[in-house]
């Protein structure tokens, strides 16, 4: 419901602009009626305001609505690559007398998301931001946290404050989220990370953790949804976490959450104990809980794997920002039985995000060498996270002053 309100409140704006234009020209609106329809258009204005508060800039103005109408990748310079490339390849998609033509049911597009439809980071990952919460600042858990835990969280304020790289981070991480969410249900999970969602995104004035959807890529996921395709976030994040921004209701984008493939931890039974799964059966009154243990780290050839395991097709297009999504872009492009593209996002904003000029430039090199289609943040986006969101500055310095 919350995106047919969205719907129905950009289409109501898009009419009463046309109205007030036909009335400037005498074109059959009175007086008294002109003023209720300004009147109307005041205190909506005012109660936009207020919802953004809440929802941090994430919807579009009424001005980008309309835009959007005529060109649904408004938000996009209309020299950036993705664009000219994208629309060729959706339009020949779906045109059913073109050689390139692919059925509905092969249109497939996996999206990585942090760094991809989501501030990477600041400063660093949400889900790391969000083990750093629980284990060293939430007041209802910190005091139980083990000592494993503790030690991966120290290694996350590391790494933000001084750059150390530690190589198993990635898989002590999923452990650590694993086992101190540990008995939560899944709808307890998913509103504590609503509530995560709600504390401020420190390099950022105007928006909230939940407010960092790069709206240019919102844009392309509505794109190709309005065109048919059939969208998955295959992220290197856990999926339960993933899951938890996209069931929130501030989160812009409209995907059903089992169409989000992600790292993997337990799920048991309440009544379950320290049973195997094989020599148990869940029971009628029971719920689903985090059973504590990590299973898999979505990165890589991992990515491949699940998106075989779960979608059992080749994605025809695929989105990522990291070397991490290399193997799925790869995927995207071998041995397709239709065309297919891989687009990849270059972190080179550097007034409006927390980007970074090397980090780009390796992976403007990986694009050349494989044939991905660049993104530049900088120069392909009119905006990232809309009006009233202001970078402060680097997420690391901020990290160092705290």
């Amino acid at each position: 419901m919350k995106h047919l309100s969205r719907f129905v409140y950009i289409m109501t704006s898009i009419l009463l602009t046309a109205m007030l234009v036909a009335c400037s020209n005498g074109e059959g609106i009175d007086n008294n009626a002109e003023s209720s329809v300004s009147a109307s258009t005041a205190e909506r204005s005012a109660e936009s305001s207020s919802a953004s508060t809440s929802e941090q800039s994430t919807e579009p103005s009424a001005s980008q609505a309309a835009a959007s109408v005529q060109d649904p990748l408004s938000l996009w310079n209309d020299d950036a690559p993705l664009k000219k490339k994208l629309i060729s390849f959706v339009e020949d998609a779906t045109n059913e007398s073109s050689s390139n033509f692919i059925p509905v049911e092969d249109r497939i597009a996996t999206f990585d998301f942090d760094g991809t439809l989501f501030c990477e980071t600041d400063p660093n990952y949400f889900d790391y931001t969000l083990l750093v919460h629980r284990v060293l600042e939430d007041p209802d858990y910190k005091d139980k946290a083990s000592d494993f835990e503790k030690s991966v969280a120290a290694k996350i304020v590391d790494q933000n404050e001084n750059g150390t790289k530690y190589e198993e981070l990635p898989v002590e991480h999923g452990q650590a989220v694993a086992s101190s969410f540990e008995g939560m249900t899944i709808d307890e999970f998913y509103s504590y990370v609503s509530e995560f969602m709600k504390t401020p995104m420190p390099s950022y004035e105007g928006m909230l953790r939940g407010g960092g959807f790069y709206l240019p890529m919102v844009q392309v996921v509505e794109y190709l949804q309005a065109n048919d395709f059939t969208v998955y976030i295959v992220s290197g994040t856990d999926r339960l976490i993933v899951r938890g921004i996209f069931n929130d209701p501030s989160c812009p984008i409209d995907l059903p959450l089992a169409q989000i493939i992600g790292s993997d931890e337990e799920l048991v039974g309440s009544e379950q104990g320290d049973e195997d799964g094989l020599d148990y059966t869940f029971g009628q009154d029971e719920e689903l809980v985090l059973g504590g243990d990590f299973i898999l780290k979505d990165l890589k050839q991992n990515k491949v794997a699940l998106i075989q395991r779960e979608i059992a097709q080749q994605p025809v297009l695929s989105f990522g920002n990291s070397s991490g999504d290399f193997a799925m872009d790869n995927y995207a492009l071998s041995n397709s039985n239709y065309p297919s593209a891989a687009f990849q996002l270059c972190c080179d904003d550097l007034e409006r995000e927390n980007g970074s000029t090397e980090k780009a430039q390796s992976m403007l090199e990986e694009c050349e060498k494989n044939g991905y289609v660049p993104v530049s943040m900088a120069n392909d986006w009119k905006t990232i996270y809309g009006d009233g969101v202001t970078y402060l500055g680097g997420a690391e310095e901020l990290a160092q002053a705290a």
